[in-house]
């Protein structure tokens, strides 16, 4: 597998709807960030997107690996990328959001992330339609940020 940086166009809408389900929402920050792509016998099976919210900070705005290559530490992998990426870009911090719970927090968490702040109601507010995991409604967003 290798991991390539890819034109904010060519960048994998329908990988990245499995982390974030708004194409809006996707199409709106995709040309202010940097796109990358795991590329495994010719096709994309993961993608990460990037973007300087603030002056040597980050924000990790989308991660996702195709359904059929999740738990194959793929998306490890990409997260790892980000983060060393990011810092060699002379970043002092890598941010992002995520739900209150689920397996994504205790991820994030592993790989040095740490809770910083709540946004309160943000995936009411944000998205039209409701979003699930295991059965529970997101409400609340946690943002999450690893310090260099």
């Amino acid at each position: 597998m290798e991991i390539q940086e890819v034109p904010y166009t060519e960048a994998p809408i329908e990988l990245l709807l499995e982390a974030d389900p708004s194409v809006d929402k996707i199409k709106a920050y995709l040309p202010a960030s940097r796109c990358f792509a795991a590329i495994l016998q010719g096709k994309p099976v993961g993608a990460y997107v990037v973007q300087c919210i603030a002056p040597a900070v980050y924000e990790l705005m989308s991660i996702a690996v195709s359904p059929e290559y999740q738990r194959k530490g793929i998306g490890s992998k990409l997260l790892k990328h980000a983060v060393s990426t990011v810092h060699d870009m002379g970043a002092r911090r890598l941010e992002v959001g995520t739900g209150t719970f689920g397996y994504q927090l205790a991820w994030y968490q592993r790989e040095g992330f740490r809770v910083f702040a709540v946004e309160r109601d943000f995936f009411l507010v944000n998205y039209e339609e409701p979003i699930y995991e295991n059965n529970i409604q997101l409400k609340d967003m946690l943002r999450l940020a690893v310090d260099y």
